[in-house]
C-alpha cells in the first residue's frame, strides 16, 4: 500500500496493492492497522455503496453537523472523484482537488471532516463504495453546488445526471453566510 498528499491539507491517495492471475484479483481494501500506521485514524461505522450510469454527478456532499471522514474507492467502472475543502481554518480552504478513480489503477481517496465531496461517473455500471467515519442523518445532510462559479470545478462531462436535491443546491458563498458554517470546527 502507499499513501501520498494530494495538494487539499488532509486529503491523501492511496494506491492499495493488488494481486492478480490468470483466476482475477485479490486485494486487501481496508486493514484498520496499517491505515492506522499511514495517518488514518478515523473509525469507520457505515459502508456505503452507489450503482450508476455515465454522466451521473452525485455531490458535492457533507454532513453539518455529524462531519464524516470518507475513504472512497471504485470496484467497477469509473469516476472523477473531487473533494472540495471547507475548514475555515485550513490553508488549502476554498480550493478543491480531483482525481480519477477505476477498477484499473485500484486507487483510494481519505477525505476527512470538513470537506465536501463528489464524484461524476464516467462508465456505465460503475459501483462506488466508500465507508464513513459517522453515521448517515438525513437532517445534517448539506450540498455545495457541483458547479459554483467560485469553486471552478473541471468535470470532465459537461452536461451531468443530477439529483433534483443536487440540482438545487447552494454555493460555496451562500453556506458560508450561514450561522452553522462558522460553528463547525474540522480537526485535520
Amino acid at each position: 500500500m502507499k499513501v501520498s498528499k494530494t495538494p487539499l491539507e488532509g486529503v491523501l491517495l492511496i494506491e492499495i496493492d493488488r494481486y492478480g492471475d490468470s483466476r482475477g484479483y485479490f486485494a486487501e481494501t481496508y486493514n484498520q492497522k496499517r491505515y492506522q500506521e499511514s495517518g488514518i485514524a478515523a473509525r469507520f461505522v457505515q459502508d456505503n455503496a452507489s450503482f450508476s450510469q455515465r454522466g451521473v454527478l452525485r455531490g458535492l456532499h457533507f454532513q453539518s453537523p455529524y462531519a464524516q471522514d470518507k475513504l472512497v474507492q471504485v470496484l467497477r467502472g469509473s469516476v472523477f472523484d473531487v473533494a472540495v475543502d471547507l475548514r475555515k481554518q485550513s490553508p488549502t480552504f476554498g480550493k478543491w482537488w480531483g482525481t480519477e478513480l477505476k477498477e484499473e489503477n485500484c486507487r483510494q481517496l481519505f477525505i476527512p471532516k470538513g470537506l465536501a465531496h463528489g464524484f461524476q461517473v464516467l462508465r456505465d455500471d460503475t459501483v462506488f463504495v466508500y465507508k464513513c467515519s459517522e453515521f448517515y442523518y438525513p437532517e445534517a445532510e448539506r450540498t455545495i453546488r457541483w458547479n459554483d462559479p467560485d469553486l471552478h470545478i473541471e468535470w470532465p462531462i459537461e452536461q451531468p445526471l443530477l439529483s433534483p436535491k443536487d440540482a438545487a443546491a447552494q454555493s460555496l458563498s451562500e453556506w458560508l453566510k450561514k450561522p452553522e458554517s462558522d460553528e463547525l470546527r474540522f480537526s485535520t
